[in-house]
């Protein structure tokens, strides 16, 4: 979802140093951080020829004690991914709805094994009500690579058609260890207002985790691409 070489690239900023930021998210803002339009129009530089290199979002959250990771899904106003493979655990008529709205596996217990063995490529795991007894063998398989389905994530649903929709063109996130999120949100090709509306979807589907502490909540924002910089972003 974004570039490994990020958290190395950050030891050289092109807009002011901020080594080891992530241990320092309490900290104040860089006097150097750039407008958000001015950052893209650094970014844009940067990638001249490439227009598919990918736009990265990085957010300091801090999230109150005990509370969840923090985690979710958007619809981007202009998705910039595809080939998002969606597998479905359905039977009888729900797998036939979850055919027709576009999944690219669907199946019952014979799915279920084949997941187990190592059978299926997928990138998103969705599930009928009634499949999750027979999901649950697969748990421990799914469960660490964040691909098990709960009602929680809203991922198990009876109406699996809307489901496979949703997971086709959502933008999903999700923060690291230290509070983190790092998200990809377009492509460098998109026009300058496209990767801002994108950037705002994503910072309002953030900042709905704020609970007590919501004015401190967001602490330092950066944007960077497949192979710019990270520049700290000042008005977001």
């Amino acid at each position: 979802m974004f570039s490994a070489g990020f958290g190395r690239r950050l030891s050289s900023l092109a807009i002011g140093s901020s080594r080891g930021f992530a241990s320092k998210r309490g900290a104040a803002p860089h006097p150097n951080s750039v407008p958000l339009q001015k950052a893209i129009s650094i970014l844009k530089a940067y990638e001249v020829g490439q227009p598919k290199q990918t736009v990265e979002l990085h957010v300091h959250c801090s999230p109150e004690k005990g509370q969840a990771p923090i985690r979710g899904s958007c619809i981007l106003p202009r998705a910039y991914k595809s080939g998002t493979r969606v597998l479905v655990f359905a039977e009888g008529e729900k797998a036939k709805e979850a055919l027709e709205a576009g999944a690219d596996l669907v199946g019952g217990e014979d799915l279920v094994n084949k997941v187990r063995d190592g059978e299926v490529r997928f990138d998103k795991c969705l599930s009928t009500p009634d499949m999750l007894p027979k999901v649950a063998k697969i748990a421990r398989l799914l469960g660490p690579k964040g691909l098990m389905p709960t009602v929680n994530k809203g991922t198990v649903s009876a109406d699996v058609a809307e489901l496979v929709r949703f997971a086709k063109n959502a933008q999903d996130f999700l923060a690291d260890k230290a509070g983190i999120v790092h998200t990809g949100v377009a492509k460098i090709g998109f026009s300058e207002a496209e990767i801002k509306d994108n950037i705002s979807v994503v910072m309002t589907s953030i900042r709905a985790h704020a609970k007590e502490n919501r004015g401190r909540f967001i602490g330092r924002i950066y944007l960077s691409s497949t192979r710019g910089p990270g520049i700290q972003i000042a008005d977001l």
